[in-house]
């Protein structure tokens, strides 16, 4: 079984500073693209950056300049770098991955979610 384990986010001020990471773990034969995204209430989820496994990254336009996507591939972890906050980036974030399992298959999974706060 394949768990996605987000820890990080909490609550910032605007202006500041948070950090996110996403470990894979479980049993699988490798991580190719992997994201997060983030849901505020009453709005529909969506993508915020993206990143290839050999790197290549794309944001959303409400974040370029302020958050930075990465990716450990030998310890299978996934960050975002969220800085000069904005009460906006409110939401609850999520971690998403397209895992290749050992029947050569790409999965879809989730993490469960961090609640991001930020104070104006």
């Amino acid at each position: 079984q394949v768990l996605l384990v987000q820890s990080g986010g909490g609550l910032g001020q605007a202006g500041g500073s948070l950090r996110l990471s996403c470990a894979a773990s479980g049993t699988f034969l490798r991580i190719d693209d992997m994201g997060w995204y983030r849901q505020a209430p009453g709005q529909q989820r969506e993508l915020v950056a993206g990143i290839t496994r050999g790197g290549s990254t794309n944001y959303a336009d409400s974040v370029k300049g302020r958050f930075t996507i990465s990716r450990d591939n030998n310890k299978n972890i996934l960050y975002l770098q969220m800085d000069s906050l904005k009460p906006e980036d409110t939401a609850v974030y999520y971690c998403n991955a397209h895992i290749q399992n050992l029947m050569f298959l790409i999965e879809t999974y989730w993490g469960k979610g961090t609640l991001v706060t930020v104070s104006s």
